[in-house]
């Protein structure tokens, strides 16, 4: 699959210490394993002159105090809380000067932030999405592109999960629904 570099982006969802990171809050194995490979479409990505987009999951510890009824503790318990190592995104995944970092506070990169805003000022319509929790913030984040018109691109080898029957509903639950299930190495930045 040929993708234009000026009208593309990696967007790497939540490749954080707290998902990915033995001593994470949240460490899921299946985030760890991702980290390779993310690491190396990315630098293709970028070589290819293509955007690169990191989410980092951050929340401040009061921000579900108040909450009438969405509160990610109460599901979660307290994770990624803002300024913690637990909230940077993991050492092996090197955000360069050029990247665009998207904080948000839902499992969606669109709710409440920049993200559209941002792809569109740049004329990006093609989003290679991959990261972690597959069934979370990766199938909202992808879900919501979709619904924005842009063409979300789930690189199913790039995703991780906290077991595999998760991953699958997602990978197949986004093909089937609102984009396009693709490996790493099918996907080639530049002209056809």
């Amino acid at each position: 699959m040929h993708l234009e570099p000026d009208s593309t982006a990696v967007v790497v969802v939540d490749m954080q210490n707290g998902f990915c990171h033995p001593d994470g809050s949240l460490y899921a194995p299946g985030s760890e394993t991702v980290v390779e490979p993310i690491s190396r479409l990315v630098d293709r990505a970028r070589d290819a002159g293509a955007q690169v987009i990191y989410t980092r999951d951050v929340h401040p510890p009061e921000q579900f105090d108040d909450a009438h009824y969405y509160d990610e503790f109460d599901q979660w318990g307290e994770h990624v809380l803002e300024g913690s190592w637990d909230a940077e995104i993991v050492a092996e995944l090197t955000v360069e000067d050029e990247d665009h970092v998207v904080e948000k506070h839902t499992y969606d990169a669109f709710y409440n932030t920049e993200l559209e805003g941002w792809l569109n000022a740049r004329g990006i319509d093609d989003l290679a999405i991959c990261g972690t929790l597959a069934n979370v913030c990766v199938l909202h984040t992808g879900g919501s592109a979709g619904l924005r018109d842009f063409r979300p691109l789930m690189v199913e080898d790039c995703i991780g999960a906290i077991e595999d029957d998760h991953k699958e509903y997602a990978v197949d639950h986004a093909g089937w629904l609102f984009g396009e299930v693709v490996e790493s190495d099918d996907l080639e930045f530049g002209a056809d």
